[in-house]
């Protein structure tokens, strides 16, 4: 190496010290940074070399050990859940802004095999501003060779709990280059095991980031490996086929193994992967522009598809019927159930039910039913949406009463209002709490519950239209945090949203909050469509997914700038906060 190298520590979401290696950049002037993401197994070390070899001068680099790898603590191969491992890779990419004050939009990231997967969650998940992606070999599905093998591991994982696989794969399959072979076998950081919640969370991810690769709008080179032992080339060419940038490239590499930027002719990786970055840093950074996605794309496709009506004859429909049948069948026994045929399973009554998680219905089947409806994923989803808008809420109130300005919220569609109020348990008393919403039924029962909770003297609920931009804009006085929680989601159309959070641009000071949600995944989308009901005259309850980039495209229109964000484990619910431009 000719280029110094520093060494350092940055602490994570959840207080983890992992280390990271800095190589300032040479020149003068400094132009960007290029983040490296190392493989499974691995660590940043052995992504050193790439900080002479790309010739960048120009450009600070980045390389981390992952958590369980390399120099950073925790137990070999393992992370809480894969879910943790992606936001580590926020957290690292919010610390380097801060830290080194480089702006997202000046930092290109470079990511191979499973740090590609993570990285390529990232940018789905969180829809970061970087300037562009380079992905090498992204191990999107892991060869595992014998078979059922992932069955298996499953099922073992279930009757046993969680325990570590080995990595049984020689350097000599990695790549061609001696020296690098030695280099592995010799490596006493590099370490073999891999947690087998990490390994089945991976093909989970990766299974869903292929399939919805259309929200990720990044420019993105794709590196394949033409000659790849430890992963399968189809979902990389799938990935690429459904990337939603409109600058995207792919090469295959004749001949390469597994680790592409460290193959004995791996400078005809390295020149690709130079050669794009310049270019991305050469021109203007840019997104496509997803304001207008609810009049034509992917995610208004699939919405008028599962508003299409099913033939009553076809397999298709009469499954269907017989599902909502059973569900008709499962609200004369279960609570939860019968509410959400009542007042919708998008209500806010439903939502409350939900929030409580408290089993019941009409004896212990009654009871055994409502407790499965409890635990479908979308529900989990939903109170972990519930527990990160609280966590949010609470260090808005802190960092407000940090600068010194009033405590003052206002929830444009709070349902009954729980997490509002709840989230009070915990964190600082504001002087006053706003709380609206259009369903009277919601505005007694918030009510209710304010009295409940003693918070007479600094809440209210009154009903409110929070597509209303006027309405929004008188409200008095005004609030230094504005909440939307849940409401978009059930609404595709992105005018009336831009009208919705127009109105909260208005109402909010400047330099107060948003928290703000989104729904930019969901494995039960058809499920919900065909056999659940709205709250709207008993409708269909269909919905049109936001991409994250899409919904932070119209805040950003709304005059805010997000600042920090949360998502759960399964990658369905996104709660994130931004703040009110100056005037």
């Amino acid at each position: 190496m000719t280029r110094p190298v520093e060494e350092h520590h940055f602490s994570t979401h959840d207080g983890e010290s992992l280390f990271y290696r800095r190589w300032p950049c040479t020149s003068p002037q400094r132009r960007g940074a290029i983040v490296l993401f190392h493989r499974g197994h691995e660590h940043g070390g052995r992504m050193a070399h790439l900080v002479d070899e790309l010739d960048l001068g120009d450009f600070d680099f980045y390389a981390w050990d992952a958590r369980g790898h390399g120099k950073s603590p925790g137990t070999r191969g393992y992370s809480p859940s894969f879910a943790d491992s992606v936001r580590d890779v926020q957290t690292f990419i919010h610390h380097l802004r801060d830290t080194w004050q480089i702006a997202e939009e000046d930092m290109a990231v470079l990511a191979q095999s499973v740090g590609a997967v993570l990285v390529s969650t990232w940018a789905h998940d969180y829809a970061p501003r970087i300037r562009c992606l380079v992905l090498a070999s992204p191990a999107f599905k892991v060869k595992l060779y014998v078979p059922f093998a992932r069955p298996g591991l499953a099922l073992q994982q279930k009757l046993r709990g969680n325990f570590f696989v080995n990595s049984y794969v020689k350097s000599k399959f990695l790549t061609h280059d001696v020296e690098r072979q030695a280099s592995y076998d010799s490596d006493p950081l590099i370490s073999r095991p891999i947690s087998v919640n990490i390994l089945l969370a991976l093909y989970q991810a990766a299974e869903r980031i292929v399939a919805d690769a259309q929200a990720i709008t990044i420019p993105t080179q794709l590196l394949i490996s033409g000659a790849d032992w430890v992963v399968h080339h189809k979902p990389q060419h799938d990935f690429f086929e459904r990337l939603g940038s409109g600058v995207k490239e792919k090469h295959v590499l004749d001949g390469f193994y597994h680790d592409t930027f460290g193959e004995k002719d791996r400078k005809l990786a390295t020149d690709k992967a130079r050669d794009f970055i310049l270019r991305q840093f050469a021109a203007a950074w840019s997104r496509p522009d997803l304001r207008q996605a609810h009049c034509h794309g992917p995610t208004y496709d699939e919405a008028r598809s599962l508003a299409a009506p099913l033939s009553a004859i076809s397999p298709k429909g009469l499954y269907w019927a017989a599902y909502r049948a059973n569900m008709k069948l499962g609200g004369l026994l279960s609570d939860g159930v019968a509410l959400g045929h009542k007042t919708g399973f998008d209500s806010g009554s439903t939502l409350d039910y939900v929030y409580r998680n408290q089993a019941s219905g009409l004896g212990p089947l009654g009871r055994s039913i409502d407790r499965q409806y409890l635990d479908a994923i979308g529900w989990k989803g939903i109170r972990q949406r519930k527990l990160h808008i609280e966590e949010l809420l609470r260090a808005t109130l802190r960092r407000l009463q940090a600068e010194g300005r009033p405590l003052r919220i206002l929830d444009v569609a709070a349902g009954h209002g729980r997490y509002v109020l709840e989230a009070l348990d915990q964190g600082p008393r504001p002087e006053s709490i706003l709380l609206r919403d259009f369903s009277q039924l919601n505005v007694d029962r918030g009510s209710a519950l304010i009295a409940e909770k003693g918070l007479g003297d600094i809440a209210r609920f009154v009903q409110g239209d929070a597509f209303d931009r006027a309405s929004l804009a008188a409200v008095s006085p005004r609030p230094t945090i504005g909440i939307v929680s849940g409401l978009y989601e059930l609404f595709p159309d992105n005018d009336a949203v831009a009208a919705s959070l127009a109105g909260l641009g208005d109402a909010i000071e400047p330099g107060g909050y948003l928290i703000y949600t989104g729904q930019p995944w969901h494995p039960q989308l058809e499920l919900i469509a065909r056999a659940l009901t709205s709250h709207r005259d008993g409708q269909a309850w269909v919905m049109r997914r936001r991409t994250q980039a899409e919904m932070d495209q119209l805040v950003a229109a709304a005059g805010f700038d997000k600042i920090e964000q949360r998502i759960d484990q399964w990658g369905i619910f996104t709660v994130s906060l931004a703040r009110r431009r100056p005037t």
